[in-house]
């Protein structure tokens, strides 16, 4: 294997999106085929060798080791903060326990774990571009600290609106240090087999989490208060900050002052999809609460396609007409595959998550399991997540990129398809759910790290976090309308059986509604997979050196 050094003025490699070394690789451009040199964020369209603009970690060879402990640690803030993982299943089977102790209506609950969604959402591109730009690093450890900090003051809140107001600061640090954890790794090692591993033991993490996450919630909550859960995981955030302090090494963008942050980020078009994002999720969490025919409701819905509209308009002019950096470059969209990822991100993950979801109302809504027992019914889903990164990380090198999104695609509409058909309730665990679980957590564990490599190959090295950022609202994003769809589709169906049958409250209308539910959730997964077969056809290994 030849030994590649990262260095931002190599020459251009043959057009392959497997060939990016440094900060340069080669994609055909659709409108005349000729290559078209990506460096430094511009396109470079002339065969000129472009300059060393970008990042450079300083303290490692990249590529060359890896790095166990450096991606330990930042694997430790997926499974700590990313969505579905520590910080949410968490807190999902205490909601009851802070209700009672803080006097929060059932109905407003959510919001504990909904104003975490909505920081941790809507600060993603913002943050991943203050990470590009100021350093990632620096971001890195301040979210972390951030992190920690918050959620030990979480337990102490008096009131709704206090636990509230935390539980959204706490995503903000996530929102700090989980794109740049990514952007780090993405930075650090070149194309190959330690990349490889590198992004599946970030994804174990998050899997893991996930898992976890439920276990350790049923546990605590069962022998101590609810309020050692919180603290426990500030001592976690801690370990991670102080590691992060230690192996995390400094890099030459590190020395960016704060006037070149303010003159850089694009805070007119930060402002406007920040905006965009908050009204779009306010809109959709409440949407199935309070009733989609509420005016503020509609009007929120309006007023994010109109910003995010603007902000499409914005970067544009910035891009086209001006010399300053707009927040995302509108050359990035020139490339359909790149385009193709976001939809199956946003789309498959939508299933995914809806599976998680409707898997547990089946299990306790409509079985009748406490949360200990339902956790317990999840427990190879984080085996399975393990084993699935492992698998990921030596497929990533050997297998093209098709065929990997196809299988997960696949996998993951299955795991649906078993949850969506009817079958007798006397069913054994092992029969259907089990190899559900095993299949869903199997597909999503492949795409993640395969789609992950891919956007971020896509992108100069001096957007990675940024690059991280986008992935990760994507997803946030396909799994809040996915969910507001799903919950909508739920609601109808089983609303329609009980007005045939007369009589609420009966279970056989609600498993009617969660069998739709996965249906719909099946559709997602057929849709993520019709686009795999159209814009990723052909031989390219997306973790080939």
């Amino acid at each position: 294997m030849k030994k590649t050094t990262g260095n931002a003025g190599a020459q251009p490699q043959p057009a392959s999106i497997d060939n990016m070394h440094g900060a340069t690789f080669i994609m055909e451009s659709s409108a005349d085929n000729k290559p078209l040199a990506i460096s430094a964020g511009t396109f470079n369209t002339s065969n000129e060798k472009p300059e060393p603009e970008i990042e450079s970690f300083q303290e490692l060879e990249a590529g060359q080791k890896l790095h166990l402990p450096l991606i330990l640690t930042l694997a430790g803030a997926a499974f700590l903060n990313a969505s579905q993982t520590l910080a949410v299943q968490s807190t999902v089977i205490i909601l009851p326990s802070i209700g009672r102790d803080l006097g929060i209506p059932a109905e407003r609950q959510q919001w504990i774990i909904s104003a975490y969604y909505l920081s941790f959402g809507c600060f993603l591109l913002l943050f991943g571009r203050f990470a590009d730009i100021f350093g990632r690093r620096s971001v890195f450890l301040i979210g972390s600290a951030w992190l920690t900090i918050v959620t030990i003051l979480v337990p102490f809140a008096p009131n709704e609106i206090v636990m509230d107001l935390f539980r959204g600061l706490q995503g903000l640090g996530a929102a700090a240090n989980v794109p740049t954890a990514i952007g780090i790794l993405g930075a650090t090692f070149q194309p190959g087999k330690y990349k490889n591993y590198a992004f599946a033991i970030y994804s174990a993490g998050s899997s893991c989490g996930s898992v976890l996450g439920n276990i350790f919630s049923g546990v605590i909550a069962q022998y101590v208060s609810w309020k050692w859960i919180f603290w426990v995981s500030a001592i976690l955030c801690g370990i991670v900050t102080v590691a992060g302090q230690i192996l995390i090494p400094h890099s030459k963008v590190e020395a960016s002052s704060f006037s070149d942050l303010l003159v850089n980020v694009d805070w007119v078009g930060g402002t406007l999809v920040t905006g965009a994002i908050i009204l779009l999720n306010l809109a959709l969490t409440e949407g199935n609460v309070v009733g989609w025919t509420k005016s503020w409701v509609l009007l929120s819905l309006l007023l994010s396609f109109v910003l995010l509209l603007l902000f499409a308009l914005w970067i544009w002019y910035l891009d086209r007409k001006t010399e300053r950096p707009p927040l995302l470059r509108i050359s990035i969209f020139r490339n359909s595959r790149f385009n193709a990822a976001q939809v199956i991100m946003a789309t498959l993950f939508a299933a995914f998550n809806n599976y998680l979801v409707y898997a547990t109302y089946f299990y306790q809504d409509y079985m009748g399991l406490g949360p200990l027992d339902t956790a317990i019914r999840f427990i190879p889903t984080g085996i399975m997540g393990f084993v699935g990164n492992i698998i990921a990380a030596k497929l990533l090198s050997r297998v093209p990129g098709y065929y990997l999104l196809v299988f997960s695609c696949s996998c993951v509409g299955i795991s649906c398809l078993l949850m969506a058909v009817p079958i007798p309730p006397s069913t054994t665990y092992w029969a259907y759910s089990f190899p559900a679980m095993l299949l869903s957590t199997l597909g999503a564990d492949i795409v993640h790290p395969t789609l992950n490599l891919f956007t971020l190959q896509c992108l100069p090295l001096e957007d990675q976090a940024l690059g991280a950022a986008l992935i990760t609202a994507v997803l946030q994003v396909g799994r809040a309308v996915g969910i507001t769809i799903a919950t909508v589709v739920q609601i109808s169906v089983e609303r329609r059986a009980i007005s045939h049958r007369g009589v609420e409250g009966d279970l056989s209308a609600l498993l009617q509604g969660l069998h739709a539910s996965q249906w719909f959730n099946f559709s997602l997964a057929v849709a993520a997979c019709t686009v795999a077969l159209l814009f990723f056809r052909g031989k390219e290994k997306v973790g080939a050196i």
